[in-house]
């Protein structure tokens, strides 16, 4: 099993060393799983359980002062799950499995998406706000009232500097999403997930839970995106990487490709990891985006 893992495109973390150590820990873990599905779900769960990737615990606070989880899979044979807006569930990606092998569906959303996953064992009701993201959130003077209203508070907050509030830069950012990307050398298997981003409206989804946006998969290969989701959702940015796999281009030379393409389309930031038969790739134009592989025969 081969299986890359990124812990999201954004500005240079505090501490790159531990992330580095738990997203190794994640990529070991995928690498010694039964199946390509298994090496992401099992691996991107290690990730959502540390708060110091922006999914499941310690992810980005919406403008109601709510964690929501978003995620999504596919494997080759164009089988898809996907689940948004959850509050209180951690492993996102387990549910959007859930959606994938217990349902005819694509997408299931909200409190609908949270009651199925807790129908198949995927644990609800986690407290996902850590305490250095309830300062953050309660220092920016939260909202009251009507989504216009809520709105207008988010106006300079959204998609500013790091995600960082009016502390701009100089505060925490948030490294967005989460993803691996698998194959044993037959199949494959993509997965993304996430806690969206700071201070968006409360119910905001963006790209990881859309089809070829934050994730895509064929029997080609696969890719995971991470970055300012509405401009990777405009492009279908994991479609295109895809696509060039398909083309004939290696991993790497369709993530280049594609982040080229992406850039000059919106101007915005992102980062995309590739697997096809052959090996992995990854590309990204923001400050960082922290990857680990692992193989294991």
């Amino acid at each position: 099993m081969r299986v890359i893992l990124h812990g999201g495109a954004g500005g240079a973390p505090d501490e790159p060393e531990p992330r580095q150590a738990v997203l190794d820990e994640a990529a070991e873990a995928g690498a010694a799983a039964a199946t390509p599905l298994d090496a992401v779900e099992e691996g991107i769960r290690i990730l959502e359980s540390s708060p110091r990737f922006n999914a499941g615990v310690g992810g980005a606070v919406q403008s109601d002062g709510v964690v929501r989880t978003d995620a999504g899979v596919m494997t080759a044979d164009r089988a898809v799950g996907a689940v948004c807006s959850m509050a209180g569930v951690e492993h996102a990606v387990s549910a959007a499995r859930v959606v994938m092998e217990e349902t005819p569906h694509v997408l299931l959303s909200g409190d609908h998406a949270v009651e199925l996953a807790a129908d198949f064992g995927v644990e609800t009701g986690v407290d996902l706000l850590t305490d250095e993201k309830r300062e953050r959130y309660e220092a920016e003077a939260p909202p009251e009232g009507t989504p216009s209203e809520h709105l207008e508070w988010l106006e300079t907050r959204f998609g500013s500097g790091g995600d960082g509030g009016s502390g701009g830069d100089s505060a925490a950012p948030d490294h967005d999403t989460v993803g691996a990307v698998a194959t044993d050398g037959e199949t494959f298997a993509a997965a993304t997930s996430t806690g969206g981003r700071s201070f968006a409206l409360a119910g905001r989804v963006g790209d990881v839970p859309q089809v070829g946006s934050g994730f895509f998969c064929t029997d080609a290969g696969g890719a995971s995106a991470t970055g300012a989701g509405e401009d990777i959702t405009r492009v279908t940015l994991t479609r295109r990487a895809v696509g060039l796999l398909e083309e004939g281009f290696d991993a790497e030379a369709a993530a280049d490709r594609a982040m080229a393409d992406f850039e000059e389309v919106t101007g915005s930031d992102a980062g995309v990891i590739v697997c096809d038969a052959d090996g992995v790739g990854g590309a990204f134009n923001t400050e960082a985006m922290q990857t680990s592989v692992a193989t294991r025969e």
